[in-house]
């Protein structure tokens, strides 16, 4: 192996633990709520917070929840294969690009836990209920949470990175 595969290798494990630490607590925090929380009772936390077990067979927002089964396989597939990306992608990385590759192993977590509940389960386990008034944003989970910060520092990443090569120009 030369020198340079070891390098990426070691940058990507480094990265990978982050993915690893958003799956074991994704699975945990899920465990918790499925043994201390009621299906759909709200549990109080704070104003604009509760705590509310929900099953959600769809994608985000429950998108395509109401498909009839063959979501569930769609979606599997789907991680499996964006999950392969995304490693192929933080493989490729150099090492100053550490803010990318947090968000690409933060996604790679979120994907991976929400994964391992609906290959076991056929659903994936939401308990984070965020809301104002009457009006409440859709039911999430830790995984959840891993990917939309990952996706927005990707985001971010790309802007800070145009704005640089339009500096440098």
């Amino acid at each position: 192996m030369s020198e340079v595969s070891e390098m990426r290798l070691l940058y990507a494990r480094y990265w990978l633990l982050l993915s690893v630490f958003v799956i074991i607590l994704d699975q945990l925090t899920k465990l918790w709520a499925q043994s201390v929380l009621l299906y759909h009772q709200p549990v109080p936390v704070m104003p604009m917070l509760n705590l509310t077990l929900a099953y959600n067979t769809g994608a985000a927002f429950s998108f395509l929840s109401d498909a009839g089964g063959w979501q569930r396989w769609f979606f599997i597939v789907l991680t499996l294969i964006v999950s392969g990306v995304i490693l192929h992608w933080i493989w490729t990385l150099r090492a100053q690009e550490s803010l990318h590759a947090a968000a690409l192993a933060l996604i790679l977590g979120g994907a991976i836990g929400n994964l391992i509940d609906r290959i076991w389960l056929g659903y994936v386990i939401d308990f984070i209920d965020v809301y104002y008034q009457r009006y409440h944003w859709p039911i999430f989970n830790i995984a959840d949470s891993a990917i939309t910060i990952g996706v927005t520092l990707l985001i971010y990443n790309l802007f800070v990175n145009q704005r640089n090569k339009s500096d440098d120009e």
